[in-house]
């Protein structure tokens, strides 16, 4: 199941406006690391995430500033986990005025409102409040690119996790509205079609979903007891086992998660329900 990541260089300029430094915590969940961006042309710039606190990050980011002449007056902050709140820490201890904005502050930091705009020379970043990944998650469009910073809603190597199926599945097709151009993502390579790889992951989750519905569909071999409904009852993990019958078992448990927020999301447009014993089945006038 594992590929090889391609592998990135600690700091790479993307665009003209965008410096790319990896967070030197690559990992299982985070690929090569957190991407951490510097945006903007000018002696006052933008950062985007902060990375986990490493002290191989915060001397990238010296050197790539000193190389540009330039300091970081601000940081947004796409969202509340570790691998990208962590080095706000040496970022405020580095570079003592900067702003922390991020949406549902902390203590210090100041908010970031939906379509609130960030300006720097050359570079115009609007906020996209984009919850699913985290329910403060946060992508921002960057106008002179018609390019977004999708964060972890949408990766540069496989999908990403999600609090909320139906929260994710309507901020993408929010996300998939407002750009035309290039990726940003919060871990992985830039992905040149932001869109379609923002349609590819809406259609992942649509064939997981009509994957779930059709097991449901179907009578259940190892259920007991004689009337349909118990028939047509189906444990969660049985749901994964064939769902994922291709993938190693050691998986399943992971694969589980995904499967739960299936469920959920089915079970919020009444397309199933769920049995005392934990079961799960199609109500007979399920609007299918």
């Amino acid at each position: 199941m594992a590929t090889q990541l391609l592998q990135l260089p600690e700091v790479t300029r993307l665009s003209s406006r965008v410096i790319r430094i990896l967070g030197g915590n690559p990992g299982k969940f985070t690929l090569q690391g957190t991407n951490t961006y510097i945006v903007g042309t000018g002696q006052q710039r933008v950062l985007i995430d902060t990375g986990e606190g490493r002290p191989s990050w915060i001397k990238a980011i010296q050197a790539v500033l000193l190389a540009e002449n330039a300091t970081i007056g601000s940081t947004l902050i796409s969202h509340w986990h570790g691998d990208h709140v962590g080095g706000i820490k040496q970022l405020r201890e580095t570079f003592p005025a900067v702003k922390v904005h991020k949406h549902q502050p902390d203590d210090g930091q100041l908010n970031i409102s939906d379509g609130e705009v960030f300006k720097v020379e050359g570079a115009t970043l609007r906020a996209v409040y984009s919850p699913g990944h985290t329910q403060d998650h946060m992508a921002l469009i960057l106008e002179e690119e018609d390019a977004m910073f999708t964060a972890d809603n949408v990766l540069g190597h496989g999908t990403a996790v999600f609090e909320d199926l139906s929260t994710y599945i309507a901020s993408l097709k929010k996300m998939d509205t407002m750009f035309h151009g290039r990726a940003y993502p919060g871990h992985g390579d830039v992905i040149d079609n932001g869109r379609a790889k923002i349609s590819e992951y809406i259609h992942h989750r649509q064939q997981r979903e009509d994957q779930v519905l059709q097991v449901l569909k179907s009578p259940n071999p190892s259920a007991n007891g004689s009337n349909s409904e118990q028939k047509s009852s189906w444990a969660s993990m049985e749901i994964v086992k064939v769902v994922y019958k291709d993938v190693p078992e050691n998986l399943h448990v992971p694969a589980h998660g995904g499967v739960m927020q299936v469920l959920y999301k089915l079970q919020g447009e009444d397309k199933v329900v769920e049995e005392s014993d934990g079961t799960w089945r199609i109500p007979e006038k399920a609007a299918l």
